[in-house]
């Protein structure tokens, strides 16, 4: 019955439940049942009218751009796909387009937390071949949920294989098993630092990278595999560094415990506008916030926003619906932050230095 109801809907939305059991011959009541039952599938507007609920949302990301952490969620506003009534959901990449790795890392977090919800994804490159050899060259499809199409032909993986290591601006995507983390990632992810801004960051770039690789372990709780890249893009004279899991989030962790932890932080942050962003300024201003009771724990944040400060970077801090940034400048630290954002389960760390000759040597 609600196969016909639906194939009914297609042809005259915007029906009603009177007018759906005449044209079927079926009982008015059992539509009606039906059609309230079946919210997923069918949707009814203020004027009592029905319609079929789209199964499919296409996320589109605009041509001939450099794609950042901005395009993906500019893209989002107003679809959060993990929570929407979609069965399928379909990622649209088109002709020239240029990502970078912190879009990459939310895209391919995405993708792999909508496949664990049991929803059917696409990812379409047919106007943009060159992007999907890039990212096969990165290692983006050696952590993308098998279950995941990818069009016009997903990439065998040779190119991140054949080119591992080759290259000192690049550390392709990394495996962080949350049961057995590669310690060796952070290491790497140094010495590709170093190879591209130079040997005087040696020390501080290791505290940071190493301080952000343990911290989203400590606040992962993840049940999946997280992931760590490095890109220098040499034209833009820039470094990313990402590091992500896919568990509960700093905040999904320490919230928790805040109240019997910290209860005059936590009755502060209570107050603020948004709980989440007010709690990470806290974690990256003061630190010694940690849901682990041992001396000496919960630093490591503010460590790594500290010594951001001596490379003047960028560090954004995505979490479940909000995004919190970190500016080291001229003049001095400053906070901002995006709410309202397409939900994404975990912690995506992005840590952006410019080499354009504004920072000084550590």
């Amino acid at each position: 019955m609600l196969h016909r109801i639906r194939a009914f809907l297609e042809e005259s939305p915007g029906s009603k439940a009177k007018s759906i059991a005449a044209e079927l011959g079926l009982d008015r009541k059992d539509v009606n049942r039906l059609l309230h039952e079946s919210k997923d599938d069918f949707e009814q507007d203020l004027n009592f009218n029905w319609f079929t609920v789209s199964r499919v949302c296409t996320i589109e990301f605009p041509e001939g751009a450099w794609l950042t952490a901005r395009e993906f969620e500019q893209a989002l506003i107003g679809v959060s796909p993990l929570d929407s009534k979609h069965s399928k959901v379909v990622f649209v990449l088109k002709d020239n387009c240029k990502p970078m790795l912190d879009f990459l890392a939310r895209l391919l977090a995405l993708c792999n937390q909508l496949v664990e919800s049991g929803k059917s994804v696409t990812l379409n490159f047919e106007c943009s071949k060159s992007t999907l050899t890039y990212l096969d060259r990165v290692g983006f499809f050696g952590l993308l949920a098998i279950a995941i199409d990818v069009l016009p032909e997903r990439p065998s993986g040779n190119l991140a294989k054949a080119y591992r290591g080759n290259n000192d601006g690049v550390i392709e995507f990394r495996t962080i098993d949350p049961d057995s983390p590669d310690t060796e990632i952070p290491r790497l992810l140094q010495v590709s630092f170093v190879a591209c801004a130079g040997k005087s960051y040696s020390s501080a770039a290791h505290t940071l990278l190493s301080e952000l690789f343990e911290n989203v372990r400590e606040h992962s709780a993840a049940n999946s595999a997280g992931f760590a890249c490095l890109q220098f893009y040499p034209k833009a004279k820039k470094i990313q560094a990402v590091i992500s899991d896919n568990g509960l989030g700093i905040v999904g962790t320490l919230e928790p415990i805040m109240a019997q932890r910290y209860p005059t932080i936590a009755a502060k942050i209570a107050a603020a506008p948004h709980m989440g962003v007010a709690l990470l300024h806290e974690v990256f201003m003061r630190g010694e916030l940690s849901q682990v009771a041992d001396d000496g724990r919960g630093l490591g944040l503010k460590s790594s926003a500290d010594s951001a400060g001596k490379f003047r970077a960028k560090i954004s801090v995505r979490q479940s619906d909000f995004e919190f940034r970190i500016h080291h400048g001229l003049t001095g630290v400053q906070f901002t932050h995006r709410v309202g954002l397409a939900k994404l389960n975990g912690t995506h760390i992005c840590f952006e230095f410019k080499l354009d000759g504004t920072h000084t040597s550590p």
